[in-house]
């Protein structure tokens, strides 16, 4: 199956509303943009060191299946639309949360404070009980899981998911939203957390 057509299944899945069947982790892709005979891509470390000089902000992207609350860190978010309103994340297609939230069609974007470091950390780590200790209130929308101690929350239904590369663009159109906390957000550069300083 071509990436199109991944992207495609994952959209006919949360057409499927209400659907008890099991998500599974969408395959890794065999990814190749030239011929054997061409230029080799660009070096990932090298692609990963460069990038890595953009600085960014940092979420943790939050929801509720039927087994219970689920998310991930997510680095790659970005608003996308005022009109309609629309944000957008990227979720690498062997990440074994997705399928989960996918499969609840609607999620919370919890964006994380300066102090929140070890709470990315704890998200960031597959397979773990993610949830083990950590607090949260339903979003007045959705329901889905709001952390406590971040600036702001964004509460979002899936519209559109489209293929890139070796991650799928998860397009969202927000429901409501707000503040929470007057703190400075926590920031990654270089691989670094750090915060803002005016």
């Amino acid at each position: 199956m071509g990436h199109a057509g991944m992207a495609a299944t994952a959209v006919r899945h949360l057409r499927a509303a209400g659907s008890p069947t099991a998500v599974e982790p969408l395959p890794r892709p065999v990814l190749r943009a030239v011929r054997e005979d061409e230029r080799p891509p660009v070096d990932r470390a090298a692609f990963r060191r460069v990038l890595g000089h953009f600085a960014s902000g940092v979420t943790i992207v939050t929801a509720l299946d039927a087994p219970g609350p689920t998310g991930f860190a997510c680095q790659s978010f970005a608003s996308l639309s005022l009109d309609p309103p629309l944000v957008a994340f990227m979720v690498a297609r062997t990440s074994t949360t997705w399928p989960r939230i996918a499969a609840a069609g609607t999620f919370c974007v919890n964006v994380l404070g300066a102090d929140q470091g070890e709470l990315c950390r704890s998200f960031a780590v597959s397979g773990a009980d993610k949830f083990a200790g950590v607090d949260w209130t339903p979003t007045p929308e959705t329901g889905s899981p709001r952390l406590p101690g971040g600036p702001a929350w964004i509460d979002c239904t899936i519209t559109t998911v489209h293929a890139g590369g070796d991650h799928l663009i998860v397009v969202e159109r927000v429901e409501c939203l707000g503040t929470t906390e007057d703190s400075d957000p926590l920031l990654l550069h270089r691989g670094r957390f750090g915060r803002f300083s005016s």
